[in-house]
């Protein structure tokens, strides 16, 4: 038993292997049961009604738009806010920068129903009113942090000597800042789309609670339908935003190998 103990784990190789069983438990088997169930009905035969349902009924098809449409002004917002705070972090020198980021970092470790629940708090005290307004501002503040880290780490790393460059080819700051660092930034700006936007369209507890249940998002199409025992039809909802999110990922990484080539100054 030791020597095969030994043998099994002498190859570096064999060491993944609990990673690979757990991705096969926890990540392919999911993943597969998803498509069995929307490809089948409630008999288990081949059918594509479950896809047809959903074309079908106008309400779902716009949730899904809306859904689409909340996250991008969600991921804008996200980008006009975190990214000059990452510019402002990356060339902060000072002994408050590490205090500043850990301001940032803070949020992240409660939990995001919490987060929430103090939003839904902040409104109530200012008197303000839950609805579309309160969604995209719980949205951002929820989500900023992913925008604002990846933008951060990527202007940190960034080889100064490209900017420098710049300067003594005649770019004033502004220059500096469209032609290369800006370019330059957009792996960052790319992962931090993809960490916000992903999130966003498949949420539903964030909306349930700053709307009082009156916006539905299409993550809250997938809850109704799978607590309501209707597995073949939320597999199908499911299956829908995996083709999104799997859409969405093809596209960052098309944009991406021409991000980090940089813009010619002039």
């Amino acid at each position: 038993m030791s020597n095969l103990l030994e043998r099994l784990f002498s190859s570096r190789k064999n060491w993944t292997l609990p990673y690979v069983l757990f991705a096969a438990l926890f990540v392919v088997v999911p993943l597969l049961l998803i498509v069995v169930y929307a490809f089948t009905d409630d008999g288990g035969r081949l059918t594509l009604a479950n896809f047809g349902k959903f074309f079908d009924h106008p309400e779902a098809v716009n949730t899904f738009i809306y859904s689409i449409g909340i996250a991008i002004i969600t991921t804008i917002g996200c980008i006009l806010l975190g990214y000059p705070a990452a510019w402002i972090l990356s060339r902060s020198r000072s002994r408050y920068a590490q205090v500043l980021i850990l301001l940032f970092i803070l949020p992240m470790w409660v939990n995001v129903l919490i987060r929430t629940l103090a939003t839904v708090a902040l409104f109530d005290f200012c008197r303000l009113p839950l609805g579309e307004g309160a969604l995209i501002f719980g949205m951002i503040y929820n989500f900023i942090p992913f925008m604002i880290f990846p933008i951060y780490n990527t202007l940190l790393k960034m080889d100064r000597s490209y900017i420098e460059a710049a300067e003594d080819l005649g770019a004033n700051s502004t220059q500096v800042f469209w032609k290369v660092v800006l370019p330059l930034s957009m792996p960052g700006v790319v992962s931090g789309i993809m960490m916000v936007f992903m999130p966003t369209v498949s949420t539903f507890a964030i909306a349930e609670l700053l709307t009082m249940n009156n916006i539905k998002l299409f993550g809250t199409t997938m809850q109704e339908n799978i607590n309501n025992s209707m597995w073949n039809y939320g597999a199908a909802l499911s299956l829908i935003m995996l083709f999104l999110i799997a859409a969405t990922s093809l596209f960052s990484s098309d944009g991406k190998g021409g991000s980090e080539k940089g813009g010619s100054l002039w």
